[in-house]
């Protein structure tokens, strides 16, 4: 009964004009990287509220992430996240990965993997991320730079780096995007850290991994940087 409330619940918000926008933003068209995604049109914080008043069971959860659907499938995220901040059992994380094959945006990645997966291997071995790096699954690699946002969070920059080198010759956009933003966060932390690897690889980065990373240097630094590429 729960399930089917909650897809009630998401049904009643759906917005076809915000479904519209969603379709072209998240890129659903032939040969795109989320083709065939289907949007109902709801916000994150709508999710978001969905997810804080009421509960779902983990079978319930997969159900829902299965669906062809965008949002029925950031909902089930969404509720795996409040499940695993509450017990933080590793089954969950298990779970997740299990299941990457259904976290296949980039707003389903950045929402949960620092979350549950980051969270989970804070203090354990951190094997999974480099075999996720060098995935051939477009998901699984950007899963493997963004879970390491919670690593940076508490001044641990070693696999945020690592692992930026092993995608520093991705060729897709979106992997460029999300190491750019985490070795940014790196720099926000530790600046020096920061330019030591622009120091090494500056002049090999994608040009958006670069315009991302140093998005937060002076004006003149960033002009400096940009002017080597």
């Amino acid at each position: 009964m729960s399930l089917a409330k909650v897809k009630k619940e998401i049904r009643l918000l759906g917005n076809r004009k915000k479904a519209a926008i969603y379709q072209r933003f998240f890129k659903t068209g032939p040969g795109q990287y989320g083709e065939g995604d289907i949007f109902l049109g709801l916000t994150v914080p709508e999710m978001r509220a969905i997810t804080k008043s009421n509960t779902l069971t983990l079978r319930e959860i997969q159900s829902l992430l299965r669906s062809k659907i965008h949002e029925h499938r950031l909902v089930a995220l969404l509720f795996l996240v409040k499940l695993y901040q509450k017990t933080k059992d590793a089954r969950l994380a298990k779970f997740y990965l299990d299941n990457t094959d259904y976290v296949n945006n980039w707003d389903l990645v950045d929402l949960t993997a620092p979350n549950i997966l980051g969270d989970f291997l804070l203090k354990r071995k951190r094997r999974v991320l480099y075999a996720l790096a060098e995935s051939n699954k477009l998901w699984e690699r950007r899963i493997a730079i963004v879970a390491t946002y919670t690593f940076i969070r508490n001044n641990q920059y070693r696999d945020t780096i690592r692992i930026s080198e092993i995608l520093l010759r991705d060729d897709h956009d979106l992997i460029h995007k999300a190491v750019g933003w985490m070795l940014r966060e790196v720099g926000k932390k530790n600046r020096k850290e920061l330019e030591k690897f622009l120091k090494k690889y500056h002049k090999k980065m994608p040009r958006t991994m670069l315009r991302y990373s140093i998005e937060k240097f002076p004006e003149a630094k960033r002009k400096q940087y940009m002017k080597k590429y």
